[in-house]
């Protein structure tokens, strides 16, 4: 087992056994704490942490209620699951990597309205009249990893099959549109943390890790025909970036 400090945790008002609940579920993901082998005690991991021993229960008893660990008594505390195989989503750097679509996801269209899109950052291209603005959530074995909002130039989004919206990449919607040509895609990806909001709709403890992905597709004329910005669990994404 690995030996740490006293934790120095962030200010903020997030509670420190949400916090520790995080710090655990890393160790059973990583590898540190096996399947089916019994993890430290509630004793051992208070004097590891510096936190009370009440605090390592309510930060256990999160990861009992998702079915990571089980716990006996006189018997101690013992890993029961880890991340189920094939969620791990990579978000790739080139144009066909944006394209992909991820085996076993499902999206489901939360929303669909007309609206404008806000302000691009560094100008980077014009802005189209009206935009489809879409809400979407993606999911792999009925576990929701990205919740994404796009919008699409509206003239665009009338040819795209209704369907398409809950079948397709984001970037996929207009790159299969006749007469559509790409003359700039670029992807932007920044690592933050969960909202209250967000910590519910990917089912993520409060303040956990997540990555935004922005991603833009710019026709001939300059004008932006599709922005995307998607909020990835951070347990789950991974960057593919290939080296030239």
């Amino acid at each position: 087992m690995n030996t740490h400090s006293k934790v120095d945790f962030a200010e903020g008002g997030i509670p420190r056994y949400h916090q520790l609940a995080t710090l655990f579920r890393q160790k059973i993901r990583s590898g540190e704490w096996l399947v089916d082998e019994q993890i430290p005690t509630v004793a051992e991991l208070s004097k590891e942490f510096g936190v009370a021993t009440m605090t390592i229960r309510q930060g256990l008893g999160l990861l009992e209620k998702e079915g990571m660990i089980e716990r006996f008594r006189a018997k101690g505390t013992f890993v029961r699951e880890t991340s189920s195989p094939g969620l791990w989503c990579e978000v790739q750097t080139d144009w066909s990597g944006m394209l992909q679509a991820r085996e076993g996801a499902t999206i489901e269209v939360l929303s669909k309205e007309d609206g404008k899109l806000p302000h691009l950052p560094d100008d980077m291209a014009k802005l189209a009249p009206s935009y489809l603005k879409l809400r979407r959530r993606h999911s792999r074995y009925n576990e929701p990893f990205l919740l994404a909002e796009v919008f699409v130039e509206s003239r665009l989004a009338k040819r795209i099959p209704a369907r398409s919206f809950s079948t397709k990449t984001a970037m996929n919607l207009v790159a299969d549109l006749d007469g559509v040509k790409i003359a700039n895609a670029r992807q932007i990806l920044t690592i933050e943390s969960a909202s209250l909001d967000l910590a519910n709709q990917l089912k993520l403890p409060l303040n956990a890790p997540v990555a935004r992905v922005f991603r833009i597709a710019v026709d001939e004329d300059g004008v932006a025909i599709i922005v995307a910005e998607g909020i990835y669990r951070g347990d789950r994404v991974r960057l593919d970036i290939k080296l030239r």
